[in-house]
């Protein structure tokens, strides 16, 4: 019974100042005698809501919904190689080793902007193939990719991955030490460690919270933003902008940062910054140039 407690309070997760405390959080589900990994299973969810947000934008601006349904068909696999190749780019030194685990995305190791830039890439290609103009299969395609990151994030969760540094605020998420990956535990976790029953637990910042809560305010923003569009492609720029913004300062409480090979410098948080810069330019820059032609 006691050995039982233990090996249950290893898969413990805590937000000790809301008093939610979840005992039992594995990181698979056993379907047939098959482990299939909630992280996977998070990810497949996050895509098919992605699909259906994209088809239900689409229908409202009368396009043809099977266009979506075959571009997340491309875009889901690029997509899925791009995040990949971008983490392993910026993690070369867990790989280098063993070439073999690159192709092992089971316990993780997806980069969302290297998802997002292949899914663009896949988008321009699409388009120029079908003859269809990319400023309006990017609108839809944003709304579902947003959707999808806000879910998609949760399998960070049960990865337990993907934290920030050691806080006591109120959204604090405490996890035991044995369950985190070593290279994610920064020196004030340590120092900060709780010892419970002989168990080590470190106390973070649940940063896939922040970012899936931002995702989902992002959406709300471009649904908004929708009636107040003035040209093609502009809801995408948004939605770089406004993921951008978010993911600067998201990236900046994670320990766990993919750093520019011998700058040290987190890649997210430059790439996240020159699109927030960028889009917003490009927007004003556009507004301007149609106020313009309109008072000619």
């Amino acid at each position: 019974g006691k050995k039982e407690s233990v090996v249950n309070m290893h898969k413990t997760i805590d937000f000790p100042n809301l008093g939610i405390h979840l005992k039992n959080v594995g990181k698979t589900i056993s379907v047939f005698h098959f482990d299939i990994a909630y992280y996977g299973v998070i990810i497949g969810l996050g895509i098919l809501a992605g699909l259906l947000m994209a088809m239900h934008v689409a229908k409202k601006t009368g396009q043809n919904q099977e266009d979506y349904i075959d571009l997340a068909i491309y875009g889901v696999i690029f997509g899925i190689i791009g995040a990949r190749v971008y983490y392993v780019i910026f993690s070369w030194d867990m790989y280098k080793n063993d070439l073999l685990s690159i192709f092992n995305i089971r316990q993780g190791g997806l980069a969302i902007y290297g998802g997002v830039i292949a899914a663009v890439i896949t988008v321009f290609v699409f388009a120029k193939r079908r003859h269809l103009a990319v400023g309006i299969l990017l609108d839809p395609a944003c709304h579902g990719l947003v959707h999808g990151q806000a879910i998609g994030r949760w399998g960070n969760f049960f990865n337990r991955e993907a934290f920030g540094k050691y806080t006591n605020s109120l959204f604090a998420m405490r996890l035991p030490l044995d369950a985190v990956r070593i290279g994610d535990v920064t020196q004030q976790m340590r120092d900060e460690l709780e010892m419970i029953d002989g168990v080590g637990y470190i106390q973070v910042h649940p940063t896939f919270l922040y970012e899936s809560v931002w995702c989902l305010l992002v959406l709300a923003f471009l649904f908004w933003y929708r009636c107040r569009q003035k040209f093609q492609g502009e809801i995408f720029l948004v939605y770089l902008a406004g993921y951008g913004l978010g993911r600067f300062w998201i990236e900046g409480l994670r320990t766990d940062q993919l750093l520019i090979p011998g700058i040290g410098i987190p890649v997210s948080r430059v790439l996240a910054l020159i699109l927030f810069v960028g889009a917003t330019a490009i927007i004003i820059v556009h507004r301007k140039k149609i106020k313009k032609e309109s008072k000619e």
